[in-house]
């Protein structure tokens, strides 16, 4: 007995040491990579419980205190929940400490990128926590994420369309025939798989023989639009490309996609009920998958130059400043050493991507078609997430002709 409690305690002291030692090999530049792999081993935390958690849930008297015990379904639904919730008030509380950051010199500054374990300790505090509060408190953050869920889809948009813009420029830039027949090869394939998809759609939930006149709106206006963004793209006032124009044409198909499949199962316009669980694992998949990039895109590309999460102050902002004259260059280095260099982009912006993708991917896996709430039963609430998915469509279709046509009305400003 003595040697098994030496053995463990070696063990444990092992264990914190190996900890400690990864926890402080974090510096400034990997930190962002260090949060983008807290939010994913949240997401295997929430996958795990959710498969294993319902039986200790059922025992727990402050959430299984209904009459009659809810199916297995609720609590996996209320263990997924419950740590997006923990997830969530950790980022958003990270996000509020670091409003007004501008240089390096503010103290706040070392929380952000430093502190590890004590973050890591309180992270998991909060999610442990979130097992403690009452069903209420869960049933109306899964309300408000239904909401999150469709502002950080937007965000995803914001982050695609930077993506898009840089990758089209880089091409570009380079001006060679090579470049610009692989710029409308890969155009030229966004296209086809957008119409061959559109095909599917129209096949897959617009049966012949029923009234299925909305999914016909909404998958005929998908085509809209992706005429319409080709249109203004090669407009000659607008000068834009048809890289981009296909990417968030492909993009729109697949969030209609996204919503029609969200239809309820008993919905005669949804052909893909009786496939219903290959759907839903390949939406959870794909879906967990565009997740997990977004966070992980918007952490190294924060402080590019062209960044959406670069505050003005920056200088990576693109603000472009004259060079010195050369009798001054000595004064500037040592003025540079007393003065505080500027934050290269916005935290609280940063954690709240991660915020809005806890409640996106809480979403995700738990289907969107299910409620938790104080009556303990599981409502099919499908069509909210049909229609939070079909409205992000149309943001991001506005947000994209915005973005090519307000440097038109607008040419006095930047964009």
């Amino acid at each position: 007995m003595w040697a098994a409690s030496c053995l463990a305690s070696c063990c444990a002291a092992c264990a914190c040491e190996a900890c400690r030692s990864v926890v402080g090999g974090i510096s400034r530049r990997s930190s962002r990579i260090a949060y983008c792999g807290l939010f994913a081993f949240s997401l295997i935390v929430s996958w795990i419980l959710r498969e294993v958690a319902a039986p200790f849930m059922e025992k727990l008297p402050w959430i299984n205190h209904f009459h009659q015990t809810p199916d297995r379904e609720w609590f996996e639904t209320d263990a997924v929940l419950r740590v997006s919730l923990g997830n969530f008030l950790f980022f958003t509380i990270l996000a509020l400490l670091m409003v007004g950051i501008k240089d390096q010199k503010d103290p706040r500054d070392r929380l952000h990128h430093g502190g590890w374990m004590a973050k890591i300790v309180c992270w998991f505090v909060l999610v442990i926590l979130m097992f403690f509060v009452p069903n209420g408190l869960v049933s109306s953050y899964e309300t408000i994420s239904k909401f999150g869920s469709g502002l950080f889809l937007l965000v995803q948009v914001v982050l695609l369309l930077d993506f898009v813009h840089g990758w089209n420029d880089s091409w570009v830039s380079k001006d060679e025939q090579f470049w610009y027949m692989a710029l409308f090869l890969v155009s030229l394939l966004c296209y086809v798989v957008t119409f061959s998809f559109t095909g599917l759609l129209f096949h897959w939930f617009t049966p012949s023989g029923r009234d299925c006149g909305l999914n016909t709106f909404f998958i005929v206006l998908t085509l809209v639009l992706v005429f319409v963004f080709a249109v203004i793209a090669l407009h000659p006032k607008v000068n834009g490309s048809l890289l981009p124009a296909s990417v968030l044409s492909l993009y729109c198909a697949y969030l209609c996609y996204s919503g029609l499949s969200s239809e309820p199962r008993d919905y005669e316009c949804n052909g893909l009920h009786n496939h219903s669980k290959a759907v839903s694992t390949g939406s959870l998949t794909l879906g967990l998958l565009t997740t997990v990039l977004s966070v992980v895109y918007s952490a190294v590309r924060a402080g590019s130059s062209t960044s959406v999460l670069s505050p003005p102050s920056s200088p990576r902002a693109g603000s472009e400043k004259p060079l010195l004259p050369f009798d001054k260059v000595e004064q500037q280095e040592d003025r540079k050493k007393d003065e505080a260099k500027p934050v290269s982009y916005s935290y609280s912006f940063f954690y709240l991507i991660f915020s809005l993708a806890s409640m996106y991917s809480a979403m995700l896996l738990t289907g969107w078609s299910t409620s938790v709430g104080e009556s303990g039963k599981l409502v099919d609430v499908g069509w909210p997430s049909v229609w939070v998915r079909i409205v992000t469509e149309w943001a991001t279709a506005a947000l994209y002709i915005w973005s090519l046509i307000a440097p038109i009305l607008f040419p006095d400003r930047e964009f």
